[in-house]
């Protein structure tokens, strides 16, 4: 019943998560973060179960950590991570698969370039401009489809994620009232709006 929808424009990304930690027919939680800051430019919504949630983003998390201290500080481009995440979720498709669906965003400061990736929990790899994850994208993509344009500026990036989230708030059986939309630009990963902060327990 996860949320995650993410958009690419001229200057940056935009992911946008609902806040809901839900099971079965229970709410245990509307203040949940699923957009998980993996570096100062990159993040990953992630929609699936929490346990496998929060085991598979602070697993890759801290693996980036681990690369940057090990190499001087060489930050991996987001081609790179989105490979790198790839991989660790095709690896456990033969082990213990992570139950877990992204999409990954980021700014490379050596390109100045944004861009978006989406990954399944089957180890599929795909840039893209937009993309949803969960029953959202049966209610968001031809939305997005028909709204998004070459170089859009933020504002009108922001219109989409706020069209999207409107169209699945509309029509889907699930009440999500609650998402989390963050940026990822030159200046790094912030918190645009919240629904709940995700510090209030």
């Amino acid at each position: 019943m996860d949320t995650v929808i993410g958009v690419q424009y001229k200057d940056g990304v935009i992911i946008a998560a609902d806040q809901a930690n839900a099971r079965s027919i229970l709410i245990y939680q509307s203040n949940l973060d699923k957009i998980k800051q993996l570096t100062s430019h990159s993040a990953m919504g992630v929609s699936g179960p929490n346990c496998d949630l929060v085991q598979f983003t602070e697993y890759i998390s801290k693996n980036l950590q681990l690369y940057e201290l090990r190499h001087e500080g060489t930050k991996l481009s987001t081609k790179a991570q989105a490979n790198f995440c790839r991989n660790e979720l095709a690896v456990a498709l033969r082990k213990g698969p992570y139950q877990v669906s992204a999409l990954l965003g980021g700014f490379d400061l050596t390109t100045q370039k944004p861009s978006l990736y989406y990954l399944d929990y089957m180890g599929t790899l795909q840039k893209v401009p937009f993309g949803a994850q969960g029953y959202a994208q049966y209610f968001t993509l031809s939305t997005m489809d028909r709204e998004y344009r070459e170089n859009l500026d933020e504002t009108a990036a922001l219109d989409i994620i706020g069209k999207a989230i409107h169209e699945l708030q509309s029509r889907f059986l699930i009440k999500q009232n609650n998402f989390i939309i963050k940026v990822i630009d030159q200046d790094g990963v912030r918190v645009h709006s919240q629904g709940a902060d995700p510090a209030d327990t």
